[in-house]
């Protein structure tokens, strides 16, 4: 047992010692997603310290959540996998996602904003059946952001995979979307539409029409955006 533990023989206390620790959660929520690279995990959690994710996920290493593995034979490169114990958390994730959608207030919500995690969620929920055949470049501007914040590109590449770049990626951009960041976050969220946003002056996109007029479709929105929301 560590300091922290409840010392209750209660299943509920006993894994809330290993998972109710600072990050661990949002940290579980980053693997139950699909990444598995330490980096793409910071980029997930771009708050948590590297000493700190490193610690926790030594900590889900030992609790026989994840399982750490060479990316291929004689690699220094590490990947995390969710062993069975940490797959069977899947649903208690999307549980605890699911209750915050529905009921934590829009407005705390909205105080949190943070565009590498917007932008980095956008960009494994894109869906790219509506996006045109080859490589498409969306640029998304936040013109009230500082300079190291403004501008951001998903690229959908010729084989449907999809990059964040942060830095000019040097390529021609289809569509250009220029929006404020809490605009942005509210749709992703499910909170307002495309169509509103533009109607409303908060969304202005130039470039392609066709990617123009299915970005509510290809936009993918946040996996909990289709729960009603019952707290206002």
């Amino acid at each position: 047992m560590t300091n922290a533990s409840y010392q209750q023989f209660c299943p509920v206390a006993m894994a809330a010692e290993t998972l109710c620790t600072r990050w661990t959660i949002v940290l579980l929520r980053e693997l139950v997603a699909g990444s598995t690279r330490f980096n793409e995990l910071r980029r997930g959690v771009p708050r948590m310290s590297p000493a700190l994710l490193s610690k926790r996920l030594y900590e889900l290493e030992t609790a026989g959540i994840i399982v750490r593995e060479q990316l291929s034979p004689g690699s220094d490169i590490n990947v995390y996998r969710l062993t069975q114990a940490g797959r069977d958390l899947q649903p208690v994730i999307e549980a605890i996602g699911i209750w915050g959608q529905k009921w934590v207030e829009t407005e705390p919500s909205l105080e949190n904003l943070d565009p590498e995690l917007l932008m980095w969620d956008m960009r494994r929920n894109l869906d790219t059946d509506p996006v045109p055949v080859g490589r498409t470049v969306i640029e998304f501007i936040y013109p009230e952001l500082p300079a190291s914040q403004r501008k951001w590109w998903l690229i959908v590449e010729p084989d449907r995979s999809v990059d964040l770049c942060h830095i000019d990626p040097g390529f021609d951009v289809d569509l250009y979307v220029c929006v404020d960041l809490r605009t942005m976050t509210e749709i992703w969220m499910g909170l307002k539409s495309v169509a509103r946003a533009v109607g409303d002056g908060k969304l202005t996109i130039i470039g392609r029409s066709d990617l123009a007029d299915a970005m509510q479709t290809w936009l993918g929105l946040s996996p909990f955006a289709k729960v009603r929301k019952l707290a206002t």
